[in-house]
């Protein structure tokens, strides 16, 4: 993965889902660490899999975690 792209996973939304944003881009709804990497397939990032951005520093995962799935605590 190119270091610069900014990646953020959002926190779980009430549905469970949490949002995917590259470089302040929205990609989707992702429901697991499979959703994610190929959100950053489709836009291009290269070498991605479920288990490389469950550890890549370059992903910023808010409110919780690559294991934070689900609904969002309080809600």
């Amino acid at each position: 993965m190119s270091e610069s792209y900014r990646v953020i996973v959002n926190p779980p939304s009430p549905s469970g889902g949490r949002r995917v944003r590259v470089d302040g881009e929205i990609l989707g709804l992702a429901y697991s660490l499979v959703d994610v990497a190929e959100f950053l397939r489709r836009a291009g990032l290269e070498g991605v899999d479920a288990e490389g951005i469950a550890e890549s520093p370059l992903i910023e995962w808010r409110g919780g975690g690559p294991d934070q799935w689900g609904t969002a605590a309080g809600l």
